[in-house]
């Protein structure tokens, strides 16, 4: 019996040590991306680098715990539009919705955009389910006449990356990914479709 009482305050210890890193890490690398060592993890976190490394061997099982998270955020909110009354206005306000967050976080720049990430089939599978919701939105939408029907879905992720990849590491990046976006949005619509509003990432850079 005591030996089963002292394990529980260990295991107590350990979960919370386990939450601090994560936390920790989930600032770090949305701030960061993939080029922040351990050792500072660990120095934000209160702990020491060895009880990152038990819980997380790599660098990469780390990313991929915080990253998970994050992505199926993104997969539930496409969901959860995926019955919204206005096709149209669900599909670019996910896209403005995504592109804010993606560009406020580099750690969802790296995992989207694949800049330096070697991809686990976890990280693969949260990836697809979040590019089939987001297909799902771009069908109703096109079917809705508001999108144009000349897109895929493959061609509109490629666009994705691209305004990511345009927007790491620069000074600004979420009201130049919001400019990027924006044009992108427009050349999306159809003729009849209603003008959008002004993006809040504000205007396009001249």
């Amino acid at each position: 019996m005591k030996a089963e009482q002292s394990s529980q305050p260990r295991r107590a210890d350990a979960r919370r040590n386990r939450a601090r890193v994560l936390e920790a890490a989930t600032a770090a690398f949305a701030s960061d991306g993939l080029l922040v060592p351990l050792d500072e993890i660990a120095r934000r976190a209160g702990v020491g680098a060895g009880t990152v490394y038990r819980h997380f061997p790599t660098k990469e099982a780390l990313f991929e715990a915080v990253i998970l998270h994050r992505v199926r955020s993104l997969v539930t909110e496409a969901e959860d539009l995926a019955a919204a009354e206005e096709p149209g206005e669900a599909f670019f306000g996910f896209i403005d919705h995504m592109t804010r967050e993606s560009a406020a976080k580099r750690d969802l720049i790296d995992a989207l955009a694949g800049s330096g990430v070697d991809v686990t089939a976890n990280l693969r599978e949260i990836n697809r389910e979040l590019r089939d919701a987001i297909a799902h939105l771009l069908t109703r939408a096109q079917r809705a006449g508001v999108v144009r029907s000349d897109i895929g879905i493959t061609h509109f992720m490629a666009l994705l990356r691209a305004a990511f990849l345009a927007t790491y590491q620069s000074d600004g990046a979420e009201e130049l990914a919001g400019g990027i976006m924006a044009v992108v949005c427009d050349g999306l619509r159809t003729r009849n479709a209603s003008p959008r509003a002004p993006h809040r990432g504000g205007d396009v850079p001249g």
